[in-house]
């Protein structure tokens, strides 16, 4: 009898957790439990009695029933709870809740509640541009990138040349978030991010350029809460380049903390153009701010003080924004930084002292002190846009360089990319060149839609960028000599260069890993945490209790329901979670839907179990967002599959990134579970999730090569890897030598075997002093037509892999250009 109540008990458990059942279901559960376990069968009969056991089950479920009556559970229950909440949980900063404010969630929600709704991953709209969007891509874009020579931007000028700035101004590059009513070119979050990203895969100096003023900047700004005048005065400016902006947050000793901006202005009274006027007086010393040496309007993030309280708002007004022209008295701009040795413009932006017109605030004084809430709506936006389109687009760009030249250099007399070596780095671009580019384009329709996933745009830079590193490494070891010797023929230095620049810029990735996706998400994206937080934050005691009644109640039915849920799919491997189809794809449904219950339990035990420590945890921290990290790309991978149409020729390659996917998230949530700091809930974290233990594996080599062997020959699964960047086959041009080649090299395939084979049974021999192609016909090895496409090949070969060289006084600095010693 005894083991029938303990598996009735488990039976029951487990329902009334799975249909997050209220307390009252629980009390009669409890309750009849406990009488079914007086039943006892002796051998003749039926007896009855409660034992001890049987006891504590019928008193558990009168607590459970009574505690269902709201006049007993809150005095009892709720209220001692409330109050220990309210004495540990750690003050949010204003800063801090404007930023959770800021964003909006979405996927990412879903992928936190453990049980993703799959409708709403699929209504995001897939890749869509307008007819006008396409032809500026097809056109003004593809103009802008034969314009572009990376090697003259970094080293003769350090700077785009006059000729492309100003075709980028005429043609409204600057202005594409700008409203057609103001001017610009209106264009969508899509098109802004294929832009960019097409330019950037010819320089990133240029691409960067083009990004920063349609990113965080004043054209956003100004267009979400600029006053009329305002928008009147500069959006058409900056639309058409007439007026070029930049926007300084960066402070010196600030950073990344807002908080600490020691940049300061006083509301007080002074003189602008002869009147005595209310204004600002300020004093800031920024740094790092792209765009600064030549910027003509200048946006400032500084901490505005009212100690005369002229505002009537009290003394401490907040972060706020204004907009300066260039030429304003005590503006100091102009003098440039080198970032990584990167030609785009960036430089500081000091002034001391200086006094500016309340009309020079952004929104006028309505919006003084929401400078942070705006900034970060805006950033929660334009982040989903910028990094990952480079990031991105380098990830393509090196793969589609990589694959040509594994092609077309040989070595020990086979292509090297057929080396496994080397195929398998290869492999690894190959994945990434499909992955992020399905998560761009996901995130920026997500932002098309009207989301602003701040959660999502902050994970998608740091592992897009930290994605473009990897590639890049990859390519270097690759391509060996002919990636590091620098010159006009150099097409990875430039991009390799900019390198630290993506990693650092609109947070730099080890604080974003580390310290704020997690953080943030699973304060914004949990289904219960954010409402327990403002409810023990609200200044009204009897509405934060009824408040957090409703959430705590909530809460815990989410946890019973995620200990259950995460074991079931533990133990079946996902084989009875949802799939939104029963296509080719459907069990890595499952199994990501598996994983995101796994990731739900663990981001909820993780946060009630360390509390406020989980600032300091940051290695904890920076796990739990690759593990979202990882559910985010695969969700984006199977979205781009699907959109596609199910290529069956993609079927492997995305077989293999959800492989990896899930190999690397198991991995990760071992490393989680093995330092997290209290071992009971290690232990039960570790049962629940993995109660088989790990099994899972990434993709084989085997299957890793044979899409290795696809991308080494011209064709549609290449072009679907590397869509977006720019290509030519114009053997004149730095990245056009390498496709010309390639195409040659693979006509000449089976022309080469034959040449190939003939000098293995030294029928002709390969040396300077002789012509090998000649010698071959000469033998009957090759025909004249032959030998024809075999030179050709040869030739494009010999221009692909050259490199640069040159005189000793030609890389010496000009007199005027180098900076004295002393």
């Amino acid at each position: 009898m005894f083991f029938a109540v303990v598996a009735v008990s488990l039976v029951v458990f487990a329902v009334l957790a799975m249909r997050e059942s209220p307390l009252w279901h629980w009390g009669i559960a409890f309750v009849g439990i406990g009488l079914f376990s007086g039943l006892h069968f002796p051998e003749v009969g039926v007896g009855y009695e409660l034992d001890g056991g049987s006891w504590f089950l019928l008193v558990l479920g009168v607590v459970f029933l009574l505690l269902s009556i709201e006049a007993v559970r809150k005095p009892l229950l709720i209220t001692p709870i409330y109050g220990a909440v309210k004495s540990i949980l750690p003050k949010v900063s204003r800063t801090e809740q404007e930023a959770l404010d800021a964003g909006t969630v979405g996927w990412d929600a879903e992928l936190f509640s453990g049980r993703p709704d799959w409708s709403k991953l699929n209504a995001i709209r897939p890749l869509t541009l307008t007819a006008e969007e396409q032809a500026f891509l097809d056109n003004q874009t593809e103009t802008a990138c034969r314009m572009t020579d990376d090697w003259d931007i970094r080293n003769n000028r350090a700077d785009l040349s006059p000729e492309l700035w100003q075709f980028l101004k005429d043609e409204g590059f600057l202005g594409m978030l700008i409203a057609k009513e103001h001017g610009g070119l209106g264009f969508s979050a899509q098109a802004q991010s294929m832009i960019v990203s097409k330019i950037s895969s010819r320089s990133v100096a240029a691409g960067i350029t083009v990004m920063v003023p349609n990113s965080l900047g004043p054209g956003e700004l100004l267009e979400k809460y600029g006053t009329p005048a305002q928008k009147e005065k500069y959006l058409h400016r900056l639309a058409k380049g007439v007026d070029v902006p930049c926007f300084a947050l960066t402070g010196i000793h600030s950073g990344s903390d807002a908080g600490g901006m020691r940049d300061i202005g006083v509301v007080t009274t002074g003189t602008y153009e002869g009147k005595e006027v209310l204004g600002v007086r300020l004093s800031f010393d920024k740094r790092y701010i792209t765009l600064a040496p030549i910027a003509t309007l200048v946006g400032l993030a500084f901490i505005l003080k009212d100690p005369d309280n002229l505002l009537g708002r009290g003394a401490d007004i907040g972060i706020t924004l204004a907009l300066i022209p260039h030429d304003h008295p005590g503006l100091d701009i102009g003098r440039r930084h080198f970032p990584a040795r990167q030609a785009f413009m960036n430089g500081p932006v000091r002034g001391k002292d200086m006094f500016i017109p309340m009309e020079f605030l952004i929104g006028g004084t309505d919006y003084a002190g929401q400078g942070w809430r705006m900034l970060m709506e805006c950033l929660s936006t334009g982040r989903a846009i910028s990094l990952p389109a480079i990031g991105t687009t380098s990830i393509k760009a090196t793969l589609r360089a990589t694959s040509a030249y594994a092609r077309v250099r040989r070595q020990f007399g086979i292509p090297v990319g057929i080396m496994e070596g080397v195929a398998e780095p290869l492999g690894e671009m190959v994945k990434r060149a499909y992955t992020f580019e399905a998560a761009r384009r996901l995130t920026a329709s997500m932002v098309d839609e009207g989301q602003r996933p701040a959660v999502i745009a902050g994970l998608l830079k740091y592992t897009a960028t930290e994605a473009m590193r990897d590639s890049m490494d990859d390519a270097f070891d690759i391509h060996g000599g002919r990636a590091i010797q620098d010159g006009p023929n150099n097409y990875l230095f430039g991009a390799y260069q900019a390198l630290p620049v993506a990693i650092t810029v609109e947070g730099a990735n080890i604080l974003t890993r580390t310290l704020m996706t997690f953080a943030q998400g699973v304060l914004r994206a949990h289904p219960y945490l954010l409402k327990e937080v403002q409810a023990a934050q609200n200044k009204d005691r009897r509405v934060g209790l009824d408040q957090f009644d409703q959430a705590f109640g909530g809460h815990t039915k989410f946890m019973l329901r995620n200990i259950v849920a995460s074991f079931l799919h533990g133990i079946s491997n996902g084989a009875f979670a949802s799939t939104p189809n029963d296509g080719p794809m459907a069990h890595w449904y499952r199994r990501l839907h598996r994983y995101s219950q796994a990731f739900a339990l663990t981001a909820d035990w993780t946060t009630v179990v360390l509390g406020g420590a989980l600032k300091r945890k940051q290695k904890i921290s920076g796990r739990m967002a690759d593990i979202l990290g990882d559910l985010y790309m695969m969700s984006a991978t199977l979205r781009r599959f699907e959109d596609e149409g199910q290529l069956p020729e993609d079927r492997e390659l995305v077989e293999a990134i959800m492989a990896d996917r899930v190999a690397s998230m198991e991995q990760t949530f071992d490393e989680v579970f093995s330092n997290f700091p209290n071992p009971f809930f290690a232990g039960a974290m570790r049962f629940l999730c993995f109660p088989l233990g790990r099994h899972a594996k990434p993709a084989s080599d085997r299957v890793n090569y044979r899409f290795v062997r696809s991308v080494l020959r011209p064709g549609a699964f290449r072009d679907r890897l590397t869509t977006g960047v720019y290509v030519t086959t114009d053997p004149d041009d730095v990245t056009g030598v390498l496709e010309d080649a390639f195409i040659k090299v693979t006509e000449a395939e089976e022309i080469e075997a034959r040449f190939v084979k003939a000098s293995r049974k030294g029928v002709i021999e390969r040396r300077l002093d002789r012509d090998a192609i000649a010698d071959a016909v000469a033998a009957g090895v090759l025909n004249d037509n032959e030998a024809g496409i075999m030179r050709a090949a040869e030739e494009a070969t010999e221009r692909a892999v050259k490199v640069d060289d040159f005189a000793s006084d030609e890389l010496r600095a000009p007199e005027k250009h180098k900076v004295a010693a002393e």
